[in-house]
């Protein structure tokens, strides 16, 4: 990769990584249940967010599987989470 693309990469990694803090005060110490889950669901947006950037790096296709295997089961587990919340059950 050229220079320039190397150091915009580094960039959007160092936010991303930056971005994790708030959202991770906001899961532990969120006043609303609903404000807890936007922000569980927003860290396993940044996370796969960050393996993807990573994955160039470390020269492999198998950390992309990983990366959408996250996202399938930070969808499956908002899905049950907003149940439970609106309904009282999960099934």
């Amino acid at each position: 990769m050229s220079e320039i693309v190397v150091t915009l990469v580094q960039i959007a990694l160092a936010i991303m990584v930056f971005m994790l803090l708030p959202c991770a005060y906001r899961a532990f110490r969120g006043p609303t249940p609903a404000d807890r889950l936007q922000a569980v669901e927003t860290l396993t947006t940044l996370l796969v967010g960050i393996v993807v950037l990573l994955a160039p790096a470390l020269g492999t296709a198998l950390v992309i599987d990983v990366a959408l295997a996250l996202a399938a089961f930070a969808f499956i587990g908002t899905l049950a989470i907003a149940r439970y919340l609106a309904e009282g059950r999960v099934f």
